[in-house]
C-alpha cells in the first residue's frame, strides 16, 4: 500500500475508503501486548490499526515524519492525543468535538477527530462554552503565563537534578512523566479556547464577506521566543565570518564541525560563544515532543548545519525589515477589511480583532513551542540514557525503544535488562528503520474519507480541506505538474525543490531553495531565513510554516497534500503564495544548474 492507492468505494456508504487491513494485522513492534498501552484516555484510546478503524477518518500526522519509538509512541498518542486534547475538549467544552485519537501503522502516527454528533450534546456543549470561554479570555494573561512559570519551575528542577548520582532513578522517571503530561494539560488547556475565539472571529470575517486567506495576516508581526532563537543563530553565523571561520564551514559536513572547530587556530572564543548560546537556546530537540530525538546541546550538528547554510548567502538577511514589512501588511490588511464594513459590522470586526490580539492564537501557536513542544520530554530522555548506562545497554538510546511498563520495571529491578528485553529492543531497532524508510510510501490518509472535514483543527492547522483531501484521492498526483492548495503567504518564487522527509535534512537547504516537505514545525523555522519559498503537503493557515512564511516575508502554499509524491528533489518549481499554486517548471532530470532565481531576494515577497 502507497500513497498512491486506489480508493475502494463502498457504495452503501457512497463513502470513499482507504482500507487498514494492512495495518489492522494484530502485530505491531516485537514484543508488544496491550497491556503496554494501557493509559488513562477520556474519550478513545490509542492503539495500532485495528479492525473496524476504517469507519473514522484518519490523516498521516507530518509532526514525526521520522516515525516514534516505542517510547515516545506512548508518551505522545497517550499524553498528548488521548489525554491532553481530549480532557481540554471535554472540559471547555467543544461543542462538535471531542479531542483526537491516534492509532500506529508501523511506526507512523495517524490522528482523527473524535466528534460528537448527538444534537442535544452538541448544545448542551454549546451553552457550557458560552459561559467558560469569556472567563478564559479576560483571564487568559494570567492563565497561560501561570501554566508556562509552572512549566519552567519544573523544567529548572530537572536542570538541578544529578541523573548519574541519583541512587535509584524510579521516581525521577516517574517524575519526568507527570512533567510530560501535566505539559500537555497546559498546551490544549490554553491552546483549545484560544483557537475556539479565533474560529469565532473567523467565522464572522467571513460571515462580512472578508477574504479568508486575509484574516491570519490581522494578527502576524509579533516576536516570539522561536524568531529570537533564529536572529540568534544568524547572529553566531556573521560572528563566525567576521572570525575568518567561514572556510571551516564550507569544507566540512554538519557531523564533522564541531570537532573541525575544535582544531581550528583562533576558533576558541567562537566556540564559547556558541556553547553560551545553546545554554539559552539549545534545549530543543528537532521534533515535536519526541523523546526519541536528541537536543541541540546533545548533538551540535543541527545548528552548526543551520550555521553553515546561513554562512552560503551572499547577502545578510534583515530580520528587521521583514518584521516591519509582517506588521505593514498587518496593518493595511487590517483597513482594508474594515473599509468595506458597515459601522456595525466594523463594531463586531474591532472587537473580535481586540480580543484575538490579547489572545493573539497565531502568536502563541509559536511562541509555547519554546516551553513546552521542544524540551519537555528532555529529562525523560536524560533519565532512560542514564539508565541505559546502568544497564551497559548496547546503545545509550536503547530504553527509548522499550514500551512504559516495560521501562518501569527495569528501573524498578521487577525485571532485568539483559536478556529478553535486550534481545527485543534489537529487533525493534530493525523496525523502527524498516518503517522509517517506508515513510514516502505511507497513505496519507486512511479509513472513510468525509468529501469536507468539519472539525476547524483539522482545517487551519493540518490543512485538510477539500482541496487536500481530493489531491490525496488522485492516483495520478507523481505526475501532475500543477498543484493548488492554501495560499499561506503571499509573493511568487522560483527555485530548485529540496525535498526533505525530516528536519534532519535541513543542511540540504542552499540559499534560494524551495523547500519542499510534509509540513514545518518550530524547528524548522531557521530555515526561513534562507530560502525563496515552501511548499507544504499539509497546514492551513494557522499552521507553523504558513504563520512563519508570512512573518518572513517567504511565499508559502500549503495543504497541497502531495507536495512530496508529486516533486522531485532538484526540480525547479514556482511557488505562488499568493493565489496558492505550485508549478512543476522543469523536472530535475531536464535541470542544468542548480542556480536559483526568484521574482525577488529570498527572504522576500514578490
Amino acid at each position: 500500500m502507497n500513497g498512491d492507492v486506489a480508493l475502494i468505494v463502498e457504495e452503501e456508504q457512497m463513502a470513499n475508503v482507504v482500507p487498514v487491513d494492512d495495518f489492522a494485522t494484530g502485530e505491531w513492534y516485537p514484543g508488544y501486548k496491550p497491556e503496554h498501552f494501557d493509559m488513562p484516555w477520556i474519550v478513545d484510546p490509542a492503539s495500532p490499526f485495528k479492525p473496524g478503524d476504517e469507519q473514522g477518518f484518519w490523516f498521516l500526522d507530518f509532526h514525526w515524519s521520522r516515525g516514534l519509538t516505542p517510547l515516545a509512541a506512548t508518551l505522545w498518542s497517550g499524553d498528548g492525543y488521548c489525554w491532553g486534547t481530549q480532557h481540554a475538549a471535554e472540559s471547555l467544552p467543544l461543542p462538535p468535538g471531542r479531542g483526537v485519537s491516534a492509532r500506529f501503522a508501523g511506526t507512523h502516527l495517524y490522528g482523527s477527530a473524535l466528534p460528537e454528533t448527538d444534537p442535544n450534546e452538541i448544545g448542551a456543549r454549546a451553552n457550557r462554552i458560552a459561559t467558560n470561554l469569556p472567563h478564559f479570555l479576560q483571564n487568559y494573561r494570567s492563565i497561560w503565563e501561570g501554566g508556562r512559570d509552572e512549566l519552567e519551575s519544573t523544567w529548572q528542577y530537572f536542570r538541578g537534578v544529578d541523573f548519574a548520582g541519583t541512587p535509584d532513578l524510579t521516581d525521577l522517571l516517574t517524575k519526568g512523566r507527570r512533567y510530560h503530561k501535566r505539559a500537555m494539560e497546559i498546551h490544549f488547556g490554553v491552546m483549545y479556547p484560544m483557537l475556539a475565539n479565533f474560529l469565532g472571529f473567523y467565522g464572522a470575517c467571513a460571515d462580512m464577506g472578508i477574504n479568508p486567506n486575509e484574516i491570519g495576516k490581522f494578527l502576524q508581526g509579533e516576536d516570539t521566543k522561536i524568531m529570537e532563537t533564529d536572529r540568534e543563530v544568524y547572529r553566531l553565523a556573521m560572528r563566525a565570518r567576521a572570525a575568518g571561520l567561514s572556510h571551516v564551514f564550507d569544507t566540512h559536513e554538519p557531523h564533522e564541525l564541531r570537532a573541525a572547530l575544535g582544531r581550528e587556530p583562533g576558533a576558541g572564543p567562537w566556540l564559547t560563544e556558541f556553547d553560551d548560546f545553546l545554554q539559552v537556546y539549545g534545549w530543543r530537540a528537532e521534533a515535536t515532543c519526541d523523546v526519541g530525538v536528541p537536543s541541540w546541546i546533545e548533538d551540535n550538528t543541527i545548528p552548526l548545519g543551520l550555521i553553515k547554510t546561513f554562512l552560503k548567502k551572499d547577502d545578510e538577511h534583515d530580520f528587521e525589515a521583514a518584521a516591519r514589512n509582517a506588521m505593514a501588511e498587518r496593518e493595511e490588511a487590517i483597513e482594508n477589511a474594515r473599509t468595506g464594513l458597515t459601522r456595525e459590522e466594523q463594531a463586531v470586526f474591532d472587537a473580535g480583532l481586540q480580543s484575538n490580539q490579547e489572545a493573539n492564537f497565531p502568536w502563541w501557536q509559536d511562541d509555547h513551542n519554546y516551553y513546552i513542544d521542544l524540551k519537555v520530554m528532555l529529562p525523560l530522555r536524560w533519565g532512560c540514557q542514564e539508565l541505559a548506562r546502568r544497564e551497559n545497554a548496547d546503545h545509550k538510546d536503547d530504553m527509548l525503544y522499550l514500551f512504559w511498563p516495560e521501562l518501569m520495571d527495569v528501573v524498578s529491578g521487577r525485571k532485568p535488562y539483559q536478556g529478553e528485553l535486550k534481545s527485543l529492543v534489537g529487533e525493534r531497532r530493525q523496525y523502527f528503520d524498516h518503517w522509517h524508510a517506508r515513510r514516502s510510501e505511507m497513505p496519507k490518509v486512511l479509513g472513510t474519507i468525509p468529501e469536507a472535514v468539519e472539525d476547524p483543527i483539522l482545517i487551519e492547522i493540518f490543512g485538510l480541506n477539500p482541496g487536500s483531501i481530493k489531491a490525496v484521492q488522485n492516483p495520478d498526483a507523481a505526475k501532475q505538474t500543477v498543484m493548488k492548495g492554501v495560499p499561506a503567504a503571499k509573493g511568487t518564487a522560483r527555485g530548485i525543490a529540496r525535498v526533505l522527509q525530516s528536519s534532519d535534512e535541513m543542511h540540504r537547504l542552499e540559499p534560494g531553495s524551495i523547500l519542499v516537505c510534509e509540513s514545518t514545525s518550530p524547528s524548522w523555522t531557521p530555515v526561513f531565513g534562507k530560502i525563496a519559498g515552501a511548499a507544504c503537503d499539509g497546514g492551513g493557515m494557522l499552521s507553523h510554516a504558513a504563520i512563519v512564511g508570512r512573518e518572513y516575508g517567504v511565499p508559502t502554499v500549503t495543504a497541497l497534500g502531495v507536495a512530496t509524491i508529486s516533486i522531485a528533489d532538484g526540480d525547479e518549481i514556482e511557488v505562488d503564495g499568493t493565489t496558492g499554486t505550485v508549478t512543476i517548471l522543469n523536472k530535475a532530470a531536464t535541470t542544468t544548474s542548480a542556480d536559483t532565481t526568484a521574482d525577488a531576494p529570498a527572504g522576500v515577497a514578490g
